[in-house]
C-alpha cells in the first residue's frame, strides 16, 4: 500500500538560552494504514495519537533536539511503544528536555528507514543544531526539514550550538542536490520545494 503523509499542528513553548517563545510546531506522520513513523512529536502527544490511530507506530524521529520538536517524544514513545531516534550530536539538547531517558536509536547520515516497502533517508545537516537531521522520501517527492530549511530562507541560528556558515552549507550540498520539484515539509510555517529555495536563497554566510 502507498505511503501518505498527515500533519498535525501543535503549539506551545520554545525555549532556548533562558528566553521562552509561542510557537507552532508541524509534526509529520509518514505511513500507510498499518505502519507510521511520527517526525517531531511536539507539544502534545495525544492530537498525534489519535492521527495515529491503530497504526504501529514504528520510531518517532526528532529531526534535532531543541525542546519544541521533542518534548513529546517520551510520552508518545510509551503510549506507542515506539523507540525514539535522534542524532548523537544533539544529545546535550535532549538532556536538558528528558535528563532521565535516552534514546533507542541513534540516526546517522545516510541511515535507510524501511517502512511500506519505500526507503526514508537520513541526511545530516547540522547548523541550526549540530545533530540537526533531514528526512528525504523519494517516492513521496519529499524532504522532511524540521528547522533546517523554511519556507523563505534557512533555519535560525544565533544561539547556542548553532552556526550559520555550516547551515548554509548543509543546505547547499544536501538539500539543493534533490530534484527541484521535492517538496519541503517544514518544521514550522507553510511547505514549499527546492525550486523555490534555491531561486531565493540569498544569504551572507558570514552573518
Amino acid at each position: 500500500m502507498a505511503l501518505r503523509i498527515d500533519h498535525v499542528v501543535t503549539s506551545g513553548i520554545f525555549s532556548l538560552d533562558g528566553e521562552d517563545f509561542e510557537v507552532e510546531n508541524n509534526v509529520w506522520l509518514v505511513g500507510d494504514d498499518y505502519e507510521v513513523v511520527v517526525i517531531d512529536a511536539a507539544h502534545d502527544h495525544l492530537p498525534i495519537a489519535e492521527a495515529v490511530g491503530g497504526r504501529q507506530v514504528r520510531s518517532v524521529l526528532c529531526t534535532h533536539g531543541h525542546n519544541d520538536h521533542i518534548n513529546a517524544a517520551v510520552e508518545l514513545a510509551d503510549q506507542t511503544g515506539a523507540p525514539i531516534w535522534l542524532h548523537p550530536d544533539d544529545g546535550m539538547l535532549w538532556d536538558v528536555v528528558h535528563p532521565d531517558r535516552r534514546i533507542d536509536t541513534p540516526l546517522d547520515d545516510g541511515l535507510l528507514v524501511s517502512l511500506g516497502g519505500a526507503d526514508l533517508k537520513i541526511l545530516h545537516t547540522p547548523g541550526h543544531s549540530p545533530g540537526g537531521c533531514c528526512i528525504h522520501v523519494p517516492t513521496l517527492g519529499a524532504v522532511f526539514s524540521g528547522d533546517t530549511l523554511f519556507n523563505g530562507g534557512p533555519g535560525a541560528t544565533g544561539r547556542s550550538f548553532s552556526d550559520r556558515g555550516l547551515l548554509v552549507e548543509s543546505i547547499r550540498s544536501r538539500l539543493f542536490v534533490l530534484d527541484r520539484a521535492t517538496l519541503v515539509h517544514t518544521g514550522h510555517g507553510a511547505s514549499t520545494t527546492i525550486g523555490a529555495e534555491v531561486d531565493g536563497l540569498d544569504v551572507d554566510v558570514e552573518g
